[in-house]
């Protein structure tokens, strides 16, 4: 039995312990999770139906992703949709009696397939399993931390040798074409999210956008990019200065560095994700620029780059050894600059953390 069915069967399991007849998973996430095949169906219907009482697995997709998927995907029964089929009058010819609380991914499962759903299956009433199956996601196995590991290891490749590309008068736009040019050459499947490249004063947006301001000297550089390779993503952010930088830039990055170091420190299993957020957070509210500081600590990086566990102030839940998480504290302040410094750790089976990313936190000085 591969890790797929291993998979299989522990959701089967979990649908049997809550009284849950059927699954029918819609998330590209969550299917590759379940059966190996990746894939994105963009406006067409994906679907893995999940039947505990005959323990099968059937992968709906679309026509033109069939052979695709019969060379990727562990299940038991591949279908494929026509684009003039209506998708759950299909599914409805494969699985006739699909009746009682089914199992839904509410994120997933947009209006027009849910009343497609329960209009053609009128005996069935949809059920949130999203933490069943994030329960499974949570901890990350051997050959996952692995995924991981690669796709890190292209990202910080990409990072070495993209700063060394970076000079004064260069756009933000620029520099992010050289670094996803990168992520290419290196190997990447692509992004896992669009990469962010700001300088100066616009270093400040957290999430923001990339565009025609040049890179001059004095400036903090933010750069914050991961990939996918072969299902799995990276995500790390580090912050450059170009030219000497000045005392207070000194200070407000070293205060970020030691955020992090504090989160990373503060993180293993049986300690309280908020716990691990306040660590972290304390640092820099001790040094008075707390209200500069208004996101989580960190969030899970898997197949998703932004999935469970959330690292906020609120999250009371436990930490656990195959968690994947980030720590990414950051000072944004409007009309100056902004830092952040993100590694990513594994919590290793004795409870403790391994931090999985290695590009080093010094400030670096570059462009000159």
């Amino acid at each position: 039995m591969n890790h797929y069915e291993t998979r299989q069967r522990r959701l089967i399991e979990s649908l049997k312990d809550n009284g849950v007849n059927g699954a029918l998973l819609l998330s590209p996430a969550n299917i590759f999770y379940y059966t190996g095949f990746l894939s994105n169906p963009h406006e067409r219907f994906m679907g893995l139906a999940i039947i505990p009482e005959t323990r099968h697995a059937i992968l709906f997709v679309p026509a033109l992703d069939h052979e695709a998927a019969s060379g990727a995907a562990a299940v038991d029964q591949i279908i494929p949709i026509q684009d003039d089929q209506l998708p759950m009058q299909a599914v409805k010819e494969v699985i006739q009696g699909l009746h009682g609380p089914i199992g839904i991914e509410p994120k997933a499962l947009n209006y027009e397939r849910y009343v497609g759903l329960t209009s053609t299956f009128p005996d069935a009433c949809v059920m949130d399993i999203e933490e069943l199956i994030g329960k499974q996601r949570l901890s990350k196995s051997a050959d996952e931390v692995r995924a991981i590991r690669e796709a890190i290891r292209i990202i910080e490749l990409v990072m070495d040798e993209g700063i060394r590309k970076v000079k004064p008068g260069m756009t933000e736009a620029e520099l992010t074409a050289e670094l996803e040019y990168l992520m290419r050459m290196h190997g990447a499947d692509g992004p896992s999210f669009s990469t962010i490249v700001l300088s100066g004063e616009k270093a400040a947006l957290p999430h923001g956008s990339p565009g025609a301001r040049k890179i001059t000297a004095g400036d903090f550089l933010l750069i914050d990019m991961g990939v996918v390779k072969d299902g799995y993503c990276s995500d790390i952010t580090r912050t450059f200065v170009i030219g000497e930088p000045t005392e207070e830039q000194q200070r407000i990055y070293n205060i970020v560095r030691r955020s992090n170091e504090a989160g990373i420190e503060a993180s293993r299993a049986g300690v309280p994700l908020c716990g691990i957020d306040s660590a972290s957070r304390k640092v820099i509210e001790d040094e008075g620029y707390g209200k500069f500081f208004n996101n989580r600590v960190g969030h899970g990086v898997g197949i998703e780059v932004h999935e469970a566990p959330s690292v906020h102030a609120k999250n009371e839940i436990p930490a656990e050894p195959g968690n994947v998480f980030t720590i990414e504290p950051g000072i944004y302040i409007p009309g100056y600059a902004g830092v952040r410094i993100e590694d990513i750790v594994h919590l290793t089976e004795d409870g403790h953390a391994e931090v999985l990313t290695s590009f080093p936190k010094d400030l670096r000085i570059i462009g000159h």
